[in-house]
């Protein structure tokens, strides 16, 4: 090279990848080619549960072979571009700026606290040999959506992760409610998790935010089934009567729109928790997506502006971190589904592309080891390093 040659740009420490091939060889082969880095230490990923899953792990293992590769079935897809259904989205991860370590919590049922700090010590152990100096760790947790042991898998996490931060969000099935995903260890898995542990010393913050505000209306949980996550009587009414009377509408007109223009919440300390209503029942009674159970107090919600606030919370990250290499971002499909409603949807689209958001909307999002819903939860990765 001669002396006034200048230097070859250097790597970016993350690449964003999608793919919308039906095909999954072709679309993870599309993915392998935009995430070619000389230094690749790791592969997240966010797929439409349309894929034939079993075609797309061989195509996976084919094209990143021991890479630590994971990811997870969606409601949805947030691309470069911003909301999109059918496709893929990827995101890697250079060595030289991150160690990546991954497992999988294949039996939810019995994932204690014992079983909970072996994985979190054994992930710090992997990641320590490659972690760069003065790296800081965060948490990614991706959970089965429909496996209704969220809280207790995550309070458990939390108990071991200590002052490590956390989030992530439960895997989808593009609204059908029957079966999600996870992926790690080469295959996709039902009720089970996958826990990232990622070192870098790039600037980073782990966040949430919701647009919702509370109004005077409250429903008391009279009677529920905890286990199921279903509310069986509001105000010791049958619950979907109670409920609809409480939006306006007829029972009948319950669906997935109105549970997110009228979310519930359950109020702690000053804080409200959004508890979101999955559906209506044949017997009347209402299943939710969140931990229920008899005599706590719900809170009727109120959206807010939803693009002003999106808007505010990205300006803030950028200006606390410079514009961010990536946002990592987890989006209830609820709010997907209230943007689609107002006609919002292209508008937030560009918002999360000029924050350089990749993700996907959950059926649930994960922060500090809470279970929530109609959250925006994700991490936002800075371009230099802390001081």
């Amino acid at each position: 090279m001669r002396p006034d040659t200048p230097p070859p740009p250097a790597a970016a420490p993350l690449c964003r990848a999608v793919s919308r091939h039906a095909d999954p060889e072709a679309a993870v082969a599309e993915l392998g080619e935009a995430l070619a880095h000389p230094a690749l230490g790791g592969v997240l990923f966010f797929c439409s549960a349309d894929y034939p899953l079993e075609g797309l792990s061989r195509a996976l293992r084919h094209t990143f072979g021991e890479l630590p590769v994971v990811g997870c079935t969606t409601a949805g897809e947030i691309s470069p571009s911003g909301y999109e259904r059918g496709c893929i989205v990827a995101i890697g991860f250079a060595r030289e700026d991150f160690a990546v370590a991954t497992a999988l919590v294949a039996d939810l049922d019995r994932f204690d606290l014992l079983a909970a700090q072996r994985l979190v010590d054994d992930l710090l152990e992997r990641c320590r040999p490659d972690a760069p100096a003065g790296a800081e760790r965060f948490a990614l947790t991706l959970l089965d959506g429909l496996s209704s042991r969220e809280e207790q898998v995550l309070a458990t996490l939390e108990a071991a992760l200590g002052r490590i931060p956390g989030f992530g969000g439960s895997a989808g099935d593009d609204n059908r409610l029957t079966r999600t995903h996870v992926y790690a260890e080469g295959r996709f898995h039902s009720q089970a998790a996958v826990v990232v542990m990622v070192a870098t010393a790039l600037p980073f913050e782990v966040f949430t935010t919701h647009h919702l505000r509370p109004l005077d209306h409250k429903l008391v949980v009279t009677r529920a089934d905890s286990a199921t996550r279903r509310v069986l009587e509001l105000n010791a009414l049958p619950a979907a009567e109670e409920y609809a009377r409480l939006v306006g509408v007829p029972v009948a007109a319950l669906d997935a729109e109105a549970f997110a223009l009228h979310p519930l919440a359950v109020r702690i300390a000053d804080a409200h928790y959004v508890r979101s209503v999955q559906r209506v029942n044949p017997d009347g009674s209402l299943s939710f997506y969140c931990a229920v159970e008899t005599g706590i107090v719900l809170t009727a919600m109120h959206p807010a502006p939803m693009l002003e606030q999106l808007e505010a919370v990205l300006a803030g990250l950028a200006g606390r971190l410079g514009d961010p290499v990536l946002v990592i971002g987890c989006d209830c499909f609820l709010r997907r589904l209230e943007l689609e409603s107002r006609g919002d949807l292209a508008a937030a689209s560009r918002l999360l592309a000029r924050g350089r958001v990749i993700g996907f909307s959950t059926y649930g999002e994960q922060h500090h080891g809470m279970h929530l819903n109609q959250t925006f939860t994700g991490v936002a990765i800075g371009s230099a390093p802390s001081a």
